[in-house]
């Protein structure tokens, strides 16, 4: 038997090796983890585990065995058995008793366990979490979460129209409310070669070219003097939509393909014929880092200074908080880029009248690669999106609201692709307006370079809350306009002008009876009886409900864990819950620094949990992920992850999608890809 040992030196002893060791704090006491690396199921029957000490021993029960790639944890603090000191060893036998098939030794507990990093072939290392029974939470994971929203995808492009290079795509609502595709509604599709602009439009069923207008075979891209063929990977619209302009994100000049050209071009949709030539070039060449000719800027989004400014996020430019009117002539917000060398996101302010830049932040989006970039002003999400080279996942950053990062944008999850989409060449990414929400979804749209299949357009949908409308508010009718009926003023009685009987000087002997004031006695106020805290409906935890809450990653019982939920909400009173099973944590005053702070409790079951925070008049503030380590069971399902919560999607009907979506969490190495 052997274990995997691509790239390195054949392993030729058990594949059956210790994988993870709780040495202080476990449930129900020490124990030890074994994990099958073999390809099959592997006979552990009459193993032993011994600590330091050899007359210390614990054999693993007959008709034990582990699937390959499966776990099997074994008690040691248990009768007979023996604890794990603060300097000890765990070491596994073979069933002779006296073969030693691995070991492991430490000097000191582990604030949470020591496990094989990589899970079951690394070395040993302090965990992140303690994973009892599933794989290993190590330093640097990448923890993912399925994506928000249908499984399920499909094309809506007519098959073979659009053909490939089809890239950045972004939504321009007509401005009426109503389902995706409402008449009016554009799909903007950039194709970076030919450089060219395609108005996609709806027929109810999907989404083609506009045949007026010399649309429908797109509009061919030049530079501002007419010429060159502009390599349009990424396309935007500020708040005035199309109208007040169509934003591009330029790799290159595809007439001179060697040389690099990062630039944002601006086009007037409105210009006549089948060609557009750019109204202003912002050329970034000697503000980005040097990159090859086809690997510069793939996305563009517009973001609001309003957004920006309630964000507080940092100006890296002048080191303080983000001041739009320090950047004259911009307009109402900033444009930001990214870049497919280094995956990095950078945020601009673009001189509307000048063509000047002045570069505001700089982002890490976590990916090898941009190829779109969206922000969704319905939730304040900011997506950061990579193709096939990062399995298709999806990102979404905000604005740290405290600690060393604050003001700065941030990953807070990232999302695996639609589980029916295949993991293909997907350049384009927009989601559709919040009107677009239909019994709690909306859809997205993905853009493929290579066409696969023959169609370049895919669409699923993304959980979302439907807007709910405003009712106006009653005005009441006027009553006639004539005079008033005079009431009669009653003249009063006239009071006798008699002298009064004169009052005796003598003091009184008693105290005198105390004259009635005619004022009723005041009845006593009754204190308002406290209403206790009610958890939101589990419903409600939708992925665009998430609001402003962040939590780590993950916890185990006992821990106290910081809940960032925004300085606007400082000395605000709010209940912080913990959901699967809603179990109030705290009622608590938010920080200056926009923070609460709560204990795990001890006995919550391992696995995927949230931290929900709702207002004192019962308002949902938002929520996040977090992941509580294992403290129960013995061994669990090779690959799967402990859920203790509900589902994390709430189903979602379209008239193109009628799928249920759902919300586990899955935790996933790091992919060695590169962009």
């Amino acid at each position: 038997m052997t274990s995997s040992t691509k790239g390195a030196a054949n392993d030729c002893g058990s594949p059956v090796r210790l994988n993870e060791v709780e040495s202080s704090g476990g449930t129900p006491g020490d124990w030890v983890e074994l994990r099958n690396n073999g390809a099959g199921t592997a006979d552990v029957s009459g193993f032993v585990l011994k600590d330091n000490d050899d007359s210390h021993a614990v054999m693993v029960p007959a008709g034990s065995a582990i699937s390959a790639g499966g776990y099997l944890v074994v008690d040691v603090d248990v009768a007979g058995g023996f604890g794990l000191g603060g300097a000890d060893s765990a070491r596994l036998f073979a069933a002779d008793g006296s073969t030693l098939l691995d070991s492991h030794s430490w000097t000191a507990h582990a604030a949470t366990s020591y496990g094989r990093c990589p899970d079951g072939t690394g070395d040993f290392a302090a965990t992140t979490a303690s994973t009892r029974g599933t794989a290993n939470s190590c330093t640097g994971d990448l923890v993912t979460a399925a994506w928000p929203g249908s499984a399920t995808v499909q094309t809506v492009d007519p098959a073979g129209v659009l053909g490939g290079n089809m890239s950045g795509l972004a939504y321009d609502e007509s401005g009426e409310s109503g389902d995706a595709g409402t008449a009016g509604d554009v799909l903007w599709a950039a194709k970076n070669g030919p450089g060219a602009l395609y108005r996609l439009v709806s027929d109810g069923a999907g989404w083609a070219p506009d045949t007026s207008n010399g649309w429908a075979a797109g509009k061919l891209l030049h530079y501002t003097d007419g010429n060159g063929d502009v390599d349009a990977e990424g396309v935007a619209t500020t708040a005035a939509g199309a109208e007040g302009g169509l934003y591009i994100a330029s790799e290159r000049n595809n007439a001179v393909s060697g040389v690099s050209r990062p630039a944002v071009l601006r086009y007037d949709t409105s210009a006549a014929g089948t060609e557009l030539t750019a109204s202003m070039e912002w050329n970034l060449t000697a503000d980005l880092p040097v990159v090859g000719a086809n690997a510069g800027l793939e996305a563009i989004a517009w973001v609001p200074d309003s957004f920006l400014v309630a964000q507080g996020m940092l100006d890296e430019h002048t080191g303080a908080a983000y001041d739009p009117a320090v950047y004259a002539g911009h307009g109402s917000g900033l444009f930001f880029v990214g870049l497919e060398a280094n995956g990095a996101v950078y945020a601009y302010a673009l001189d509307q009248t000048t063509g000047g830049y002045t570069r505001v932040a700089t982002i890490a989006s976590g990916f090898t690669g941009v190829m779109d970039l969206e922000f969704e002003a319905s939730t304040g999400r900011f997506w950061a999106v990579c193709d096939d080279t990062c399995d298709g996942r999806s990102a979404v950053l905000q604005v740290a609201q405290s600690g060393a990062t604050d003001g700065r944008f941030g990953v807070t999850t990232v999302y695996e692709r639609p589980a029916s989409m295949p993991n293909i060449n997907n350049e384009g990414f927009a989601l559709a307006p919040q009107s677009a929400c239909v019994a709690g979804a909306k859809p997205v749209f993905w853009a493929d370079d290579s066409n696969t299949g023959g169609n370049a357009i895919r669409v699923g949908s993304i959980d979302c809350t439907a807007l709910t409308p405003t009712e106006p508010t009653p005005v009441p009718t006027p009553g006639p306009t004539g005079e008033p009926t005079p009431v009669p003023t009653a003249e009063p009685t006239p009071v006798p002008t008699d002298a009064p009987t004169p009052v005796p000087t003598t003091a009184p002997t008693g105290t005198p009876a105390p004259v009635p004031s005619g004022e009723p006695t005041p009845l006593p106020t009754a204190a308002p009886t406290p209403t206790a805290p009610v958890p939101v409906a589990t419903a409600a935890l939708i992925d665009s409900a998430r609001g402003p809450v962040s939590v780590p990653a993950a916890a185990k019982p006992g821990d106290t864990v910081t809940v960032t939920v925004g300085r606007s909400l400082a000395s605000d009173l709010v209940n912080v819950w913990l959901h699967s099973t809603p179990t109030l944590l705290a009622s608590t005053t938010v920080t200056a620094a926009g923070t609460v702070q709560v204990v795990i409790p001890a006995g919550t079951a391992p696995g995927a949990h949230r931290i929900v925070v709702v207002a004192e008049d019962g308002t949902l503030i938002g929520w996040d992920d977090i992941r509580v380590g294992s403290e129960t069971a013995a061994s669990q399902i090779p690959g799967t992850l402990a859920s203790t919560g509900a589902n994390l999607a709430l189903p979602g009907l379209l008239a193109l999608l009628l799928v249920l979506a759902g919300g586990t969490v899955l935790v996933l190495r790091r992919r060695g890809a590169t962009g």
